[in-house]
């Protein structure tokens, strides 16, 4: 797994979806391997799992196989990354399956709501930006564009290559040292610090013609590396992870709003996110954001009940253990960690702090992040005006 610090949280405005397209571009071709079909075929013919992903403050490629052909994936990833050459027919042809991605998740309000969101939240700067940027923006990129992104992001201090699995670790760290040599020192250019500017609740609505809303109330939350993300953690878990979930117990099974319900806890470098999604009936949509409201104001009144914690913490650590049996979570586990310039945590430690927590630190975490002033509605579905949304939007 090679990992850089490149994302859409490190793009300038005429620029968002850059971080994505090059990500695209260098399964393109190398000097060595010419063209996407030598580099699939080498890829398909070690039987590798493999692919590349772009995220709002890393970027990463992976290859997934077998322990003997190893030094090979090493040696592919490598020349992927230090030596794409982007040709300017390939960036014209990438220039589609860009476009189609991005109207492929027009299509998915499920995932489309989740885009609305963060620009509701964070507005006009990198964190509200799209992954993927604007279609009319990409298709303007240019080969000199990669190359200048590209110089001052995929930079020694700020690559990461991760290996998990069975190797010899003294032959594997003297290829990559071999192999990734070769990337130029440069001084890395960093992102824009998020700003924080909200004094009421806030809605957006998108409308579409559809059989179901899908909708995201959310609040503001922490960083990494603050002192209750742990609690928050276990706090999204008695919310709404689970079928034995409060949200999915009220909002699903009580009151038969829709299929799909859950809490989500995402933490980035300098801001967090704690939110609920939802699928459920158009003309009961109103009456799904007030119950899921409820559920929120709930935690900052009342102690989870000691059953409820400790069968959010079993969960937690279950999963957590349940994951890391294959080699690939174990590389993002650490990688993720090391990545974001995190003290690393075995899974040992993790699960430590998440059994030390206490009812009173989910309450104080539900206290300060359940507030007015930062309460977020994003919607899509059939609605041309709030329809009551902005009532029910409160504590």
């Amino acid at each position: 797994l090679v990992l850089v610090e490149a994302g859409s949280k490190y793009e300038t405005k005429d620029k968002n979806g850059i971080s994505h397209f090059l990500e695209h571009m260098c399964f393109k071709g190398t000097e060595r391997r010419p063209n996407q079909q030598v580099i699939a075929q080498e890829l398909d013919g070690l039987g590798a799992e493999f692919n590349a992903f772009t995220g709002h403050e890393y970027t990463g490629y992976y290859a997934k196989t077998a322990a003997p052909y190893l030094p090979r994936v090493i040696d592919l990833l490598s020349d992927i990354y230090t030596h794409s050459i982007f040709k300017e027919e390939d960036i014209a042809q990438e220039k589609g399956a860009i476009v189609g991605e991005i109207n492929m998740y027009e299509d998915i309000p499920m995932r489309k709501v989740g885009d609305l969101f963060m620009k509701l939240v964070y507005g006009d700067q990198p964190a509200g930006w799209e992954i993927a940027g604007p279609k009319e923006l990409v298709t303007s990129f240019t080969r000199e564009d990669f190359l200048a992104y590209r110089k001052v992001h995929y930079v020694p201090s700020a690559t990461l290559v991760v290996v998990s699995g069975k190797f010899d670790p003294v032959k594997i760290l003297a290829q990559i040292k071999k192999e990734f040599g070769g990337i130029v020192p440069a001084k890395k250019k960093g992102k824009v610090k998020v700003k924080e500017v909200q004094t009421a609740p806030q809605v957006a609505l998108e409308y579409k013609e559809s059989d179901q809303t899908h909708l995201i109330v959310g609040v503001r939350a922490f960083p990494l590396r603050h002192r209750l993300h742990y609690p928050l953690a276990l706090l999204s878990g008695v919310l709404g992870v689970g079928m034995s979930s409060r949200l999915f117990q009220k909002v699903r099974t009580e009151m038969g709003l829709g299929y799909y319900v859950r809490s989500s806890h995402e933490t980035f470098s300098d801001h967090g996110i704690l939110s609920a999604s939802a699928g459920v009936v158009n003309e009961r949509a109103v009456e799904a954001v007030a119950a899921i409201v409820e559920q929120f104001k709930r935690l900052t009144t009342e102690l989870v009940t000691d059953e409820e914690l400790l069968k959010a913490k079993d969960m937690f650590s279950g999963r957590l253990l349940l994951g890391l049996e294959s080699s690939d979570e174990v590389g993002e586990f650490y990688g993720g960690q090391e990545i974001q310039h995190e003290p690393l945590e075995t899974p040992e430690e993790v699960i430590k702090k998440i059994r030390a927590v206490t009812p009173k630190e989910i309450r104080e975490a539900a206290k300060r992040v359940f507030q007015n002033d930062r309460l977020n509605l994003a919607l899509i579905g059939p609605w041309k005006d709030d329809a009551g949304f902005v009532k029910v939007l409160k504590f």
